[in-house]
């Protein structure tokens, strides 16, 4: 009889958890999607007023940026400056492949990035990163409409399922 118990309370305790985890992972895309629009802020501002190559602004962008976006805008640097004639979008292919844990939604907005990043003149780059901002803002307000309330049903469906489980199997 304490098995059971011991049982419904690891299962009620793991879904539980698994409810909290999708949670977490929902604020954190929020929140890198938010950092990402200060990097682009920061990449437009520094192309407007040095100019400079685009390995050195990734890793101006890097040095201003903290967390996974850190991580992404160096590596993309690095990868810039190895190829013989880079291309962007490979490039940020590459690096997003061997970065773990990047939220979805910033994934595919610094992959529209890369579309224009370093193609264009600069006039062309600065209307590319204003629609990569614009297209993390679009993403940002989706994800940012009735957060808490979606936020507090993960948790409390994971409880929920938990204790589903549990009656089914007592």
């Amino acid at each position: 009889m304490i098995f059971r118990w011991v049982g419904a309370c690891l299962i009620v305790l793991g879904c539980g958890s698994f409810g909290i985890i999708i949670a977490s992972n929902y604020r954190k895309e929020m929140i890198t999607l938010k950092k990402l629009i200060a990097a682009l802020d920061y990449m437009e501002c520094e192309l407007q007023y040095r100019m400079s190559a685009l390995p050195d602004l990734c890793r101006q962008t890097a040095a201003e940026s903290d967390g996974i976006l850190k991580s992404i805008f160096s590596s993309l640097a690095v990868e810039l400056e190895d190829q013989i004639s880079p291309d962007v979008q490979q490039c940020m292919k590459s690096v997003l492949a061997k970065t773990k844990n990047v939220p979805a939604q910033t994934s595919h907005c610094l992959c529209q990035l890369s579309h224009s990043l370093g193609r264009f003149d600069l006039q062309g780059q600065i209307k590319g990163l204003e629609s990569a901002r614009q297209e993390c803002r679009v993403r940002l307000s989706k994800l940012s409409g009735n957060a808490d309330v979606r936020i507090r049903s993960y948790q409390t469906l994971g409880l929920c399922a938990g204790a589903a489980l549990v009656i089914l199997f007592i």
